[in-house]
């Protein structure tokens, strides 16, 4: 009886720290004085060859989606890539998203693609999960497309936490 008890209290325990990390912020200042918001990348697919982590930035103006490709080509050629990012959502229409940045951190062993999600289509990222993305990676292959398999509401879910923390002021 004791063991189905520890048990019960550990699985709420993960519960309830799962539920509370899922608004878990963080924030970080550029060298220009910009503070931005932010959440820690959501692993969306994933095979032997490569990877595709996901996640929401906002300057509290305007929201991001910030792509981290692996594997991802190297700085020289990282940099030319300018072109815009096609994401599909569940509501079986696509989006077009403006490239804003692409930044190479930690040492050049990450890289960072940063895509602008235009005003009007915010209402359709929060309520709907994405399916599939579809890059231009310059330097190591034309489009990769990646069909979502994991966390597919961890866009919609990163948004509306702060959507819903803008809705608290």
């Amino acid at each position: 009886m004791k063991k189905i008890s520890f048990i019960v209290v550990i699985l709420l325990l993960v519960i309830s720290s799962d539920m509370s990390a899922q608004c878990d912020v963080k924030n970080r200042l550029l060298a220009d004085g910009t503070m931005v918001y932010y959440f820690d990348p959501a692993v969306f697919y994933t095979t032997k060859s490569k990877s595709l982590k996901i996640n929401i930035v906002t300057d509290k103006e305007h929201y991001f989606i910030a792509l981290q490709p692996t594997p991802f080509p190297a700085k020289k050629e990282g940099k030319k890539i300018d072109d815009d990012l096609i994401v599909h959502l569940a509501d079986q229409k696509s989006y077009k998203l403006s490239h804003y940045d692409t930044q190479y951190m930690r040492n050049d062993s990450i890289m960072q693609v940063l895509y602008l999600m235009d005003d009007k289509d915010v209402d359709a990222f929060s309520k709907f999960e994405a399916v599939v993305a579809e890059i231009n990676m310059k330097g190591t292959e034309f489009i990769r497309d990646y069909n979502f398999k994991l966390h597919k509401d961890a866009i919609m879910e990163q948004l509306n936490c702060f959507l819903k923390k803008e809705e608290e002021k």
